[in-house]
């Protein structure tokens, strides 16, 4: 399993890489109502990175990560879409809150293991 070191890493490395991809891109992801919206999926993207970065970021320092990260991650994502067309920033928007709710799900299922270890120890 990666650290938290280097996946901060890779993750904004994620980031860069993709947020340099979308605006050699742009005039080809807004030619098309699909491409439109394979941007917005982009743009999702840099938000899952970007808020795994924050979070490992935040995890590095001792504090604990909240909406805080969240908002952060999913603001700058969306600047990003903007750029590109203005349907991108609906798009983006809507596959964020999927990834997000995914995240947590998976979060979830790897933190409840060990809370019922540790309640079990006592």
């Amino acid at each position: 399993m990666a650290g938290s070191g280097s996946s901060m890493t890779y993750s904004i490395l994620i980031c860069i890489i993709v947020l340099s991809l979308q605006q050699m891109y742009r005039a080809k992801l807004a030619s098309s109502e699909l491409f439109t919206i394979f941007g917005g999926f982009t743009s999702s993207l840099i938000f899952l990175s970007l808020l795994t970065f924050i979070g490992n970021l935040q995890e590095t320092y001792g504090q604990k990560t909240g909406w805080g990260a969240v908002i952060l991650a999913e603001c700058f994502a969306l600047v990003a879409a903007s750029t590109v067309h203005r349907v991108c920033i609906s798009t983006c928007f809507l596959f964020s809150m999927v990834l997000l709710y995914e995240v947590n799900k998976l979060s979830l299922r790897m933190v409840a293991p060990k809370i019922e270890s540790k309640i079990r120890k006592h």
